[in-house]
């Protein structure tokens, strides 16, 4: 789980890949709503479940979850949150998703996209560093006033202070290296 303003990682679960994903959606999300204000989750079709609409707006009180609709052979959904995404998605606002896959982007090019370490504990923990080691480079990015434009700036402290926004993207599928087995790096 992403904030969308600055790119810190407020949420991960890190498994073996690759897999399909959407299992990992309630952990991640209640580990980052156990640390961050977020009044708007935004995931992708891949989340689409009525379950996870309930969990993050009844169970964490998250007032607005954007999820986009998966197309389920022509049917119109019947259930209240997928409904309601149906009558009237905001396009607008969803459009902020790209924010996440920039952040992971981010992470990949700062940090490399293979995993060096060869058992699976230490690919776990290698994961869990490199998640903390990208927000600290940018809370010390924002400490230093070394950002890249103004509008990161006052994102990455209003994300210090309170978080509004995040965004949900889980699966990046790293190489190790000189290794056949695919493992996933899930944030």
């Amino acid at each position: 789980v992403s904030h969308t303003g600055s790119h810190l990682f407020a949420g991960a679960v890190v498994t073996r890949g690759p897999s399909n994903d959407s299992p990992q959606f309630p952990e991640a999300v209640r580990q980052a709503a156990g640390v961050l204000d977020i009044d708007r989750l935004l995931a992708d079709a891949a989340y689409d479940g009525e379950h996870n609409h309930r969990l993050c707006r009844e169970e964490l009180g998250i007032r607005s979850s954007i999820i986009a609709l998966n197309a389920r052979r022509g049917q119109f959904p019947s259930t209240k949150y997928r409904a309601q995404m149906k009558r009237r998605f905001p396009k607008r606002i969803y459009a902020n998703r790209w924010q996440v896959e920039s952040a992971v982007s981010r992470n990949k090019r700062r940090l490399g996209s293979a995993l060096r370490a060869r058992s699976d504990e230490t690919q776990d923990s290698e994961c869990r560093v490199r998640i903390l080691t990208h927000n600290l480079m940018i809370l010390r990015l924002s400490q230093k006033g070394f950002q890249q434009s103004k509008q990161e700036s006052q994102a990455t402290e209003t994300a210090a202070s309170s978080t509004r926004e995040a965004g949900f993207h889980i699966g990046q599928h790293h190489q190790a290296e000189n290794r056949d087995k695919r493992y996933s790096y899930r944030r």
